[in-house]
């Protein structure tokens, strides 16, 4: 069963460079972003019988109601992210297939990410551990409570969306740490990047997309 993977992995550069050239027509500009999204082997981050579609520009199911997010929207997100200067610690709500914290590992010095399906964490962390990225500490609990023993985070990634803002996110940035989430509800989301205040925050509206809604509790 590996030596698909292993043969995909090995015959796919071109289907690859498609992907990443699609990434900058989409515009995409930032060059280290450009360089994570080719390094990273997404067809590892997919169910086998995926494998085939793993460069497509399009979201993949991972079971469990979840997704593997679209390329390009891993791409934004961490592009916005990554905006607001260097980050030390970031925040990833929502481990998933773990393919979006695979593409920060390289960028940050240290990303702590949490997911409330065990299934799906227990999966990304073999895949961590098989591509032996060392940077990354994974914990299974709500996401919506964050982790505050580890804040405060320079900046805070979430791969689904909650209604609104979700404050007790907002209070474990540092002032000047950045999150990046969707926002909204089945009427329609929109990507946001916030930006911790010493009073408070901003926020500004990115692009509308489509993410699973943001649950808490674990199981």
């Amino acid at each position: 069963m590996n030596s698909g993977h292993i043969g995909i992995g090995m015959t796919s550069q071109r289907t690859r460079e498609r992907l990443i050239q699609r990434l900058r027509e989409e515009g995409i500009r930032d060059h280290r972003v450009i360089e994570a999204m080719r390094n990273t082997p997404r067809h590892l981050f997919v169910d086998e019988a995926l494998a085939s579609r793993a460069y497509e520009d399009t979201a993949l199911p991972i079971g469990n109601g979840q997704t593997i997010s679209q390329p390009y929207i891993v791409a934004r997100m961490t592009e916005a992210l990554l905006q607001q200067g260097p980050l030390e610690n970031v925040l990833e709500v929502g481990t998933g297939s773990g393919y979006q914290t695979a593409v920060l590992a390289p960028l940050v010095r240290r990303v702590y990410t949490v997911e409330r399906i065990k299934a799906l964490l227990e999966q990304a962390r073999r895949r961590f551990q098989a591509l032996r990225i060392r940077n990354v500490i994974t914990k299974h609990t709500d996401g919506t409570v964050g982790l505050p023993e580890y804040g405060p985070f320079d900046g805070i990634i979430v791969t689904a969306a909650p209604e609104g803002i979700p404050l007790a996110l907002v209070e474990q940035l540092r002032t000047g740490g950045c999150m990046v989430l969707p926002i909204g509800g089945r009427d329609g989301q929109a990507l946001v990047r916030v930006i911790r205040t010493e009073d408070g925050y901003q926020h500004e509206m990115l692009e509308r997309v489509s993410f699973v809604p943001l649950l808490g509790g674990t199981c």
